[in-house]
């Protein structure tokens, strides 16, 4: 009984490192453009934002602010509170709803980490994530022109927490924050990669996600529900499963039905 555990665990030990070797570097550059990004262009990026307000450009400004909300560094609960800042300030709901959409589906992180896919599910993922926040902010305009949409009475932007007078030191716990919210997820996906390698056999997933593309497309979405936790706990799962040969149309899928999912849920 112990010889054959300790046989487990050696094969989930040796699946668990390869997988660490792969991906690891991709985490640790995602979080610190993404602090980076957090730290020292947060604000011009809003700003950006802020300053589409009265412009006519109509459905430009929905591309526009979809496109910086991709850039925007806040993660789902960061997003509310500034969107309640622009909202007080005038901002029409369509560009609201298209930056917050986009701006919860995507970020500079996750776009890094996401590379540790390949570029072609690395293009998906952007031009999705964008073509999202487009969709959302097209809905509102069509459907509730003249009408107010959003209601953020109670969400009240807080002070950042990227207050050191010293930049380094500022860089750094942001980044300290940066590790302690994604370690975890980090972990969780790569030992549930680890799992997947050593019990569930490649041809079950080839034939689960890499047959018929629509029923590919249709269950990736399905299993996306219950084991989304963040846009970057899934990555190792996605890399082994799309090694096994899962389609990137089925990858997709899984990314935008479980983290839209996620957003609803939370």
């Amino acid at each position: 009984m112990l010889d054959a555990l300790h046989r487990e665990f050696v094969y989930i030990w040796y699946y668990f490192t390869v997988q660490l070797e792969q991906i690891f570097g991709y985490w640790v550059l995602g979080m610190v453009i993404g602090s980076a990004v957090s730290v020292f262009a947060k604000d011009s990026i809003h700003n950006a934002f802020r300053a589409l307000r009265g412009k006519r450009i109509g459905i430009l400004g929905i591309a526009a602010a979809s496109a910086l909300g991709i850039a925007s560094p806040l993660c789902m609960y960061g997003t509310i509170p500034i969107a309640s800042s622009f909202s007080r300030g005038g901002m029409e709901d369509s560009w609201l709803a298209a930056f917050m959409m986009s701006s919860i589906l995507l970020n500079p992180q996750l776009i890094v980490y996401s590379a540790a896919l390949g570029g072609t599910v690395l293009t998906v993922r952007i031009v999705s994530c964008f073509l999202c926040g487009i969709a959302a902010g097209l809905l509102i305009r069509f459907f509730y022109r003249g009408r107010q949409f959003f209601d953020f009475h109670g969400f009240a932007e807080k002070p950042g927490r990227d207050t050191d007078p010293n930049l380094l030191l500022r860089f750094l716990k942001n980044l300290g924050r940066n590790v302690k919210a994604t370690g975890p997820y980090f972990l969780i996906g790569i030992v549930l990669s680890a799992l997947f390698q050593r019990y569930v056999p490649a041809d079950a997933m080839t034939a689960l996600f890499g047959g018929n593309e629509a029923f590919g497309v249709l269950m990736a979405a399905t299993v996306g529900v219950p084991l989304y936790a963040c846009g970057g706990g899934t990555i190792p799962l996605l890399q082994q499963w799309l090694l096994d040969g899962m389609s990137v149309g089925s990858a997709a899928s899984f990314m935008i039905t479980g983290l839209l999912v996620n957003c609803i849920l939370s």
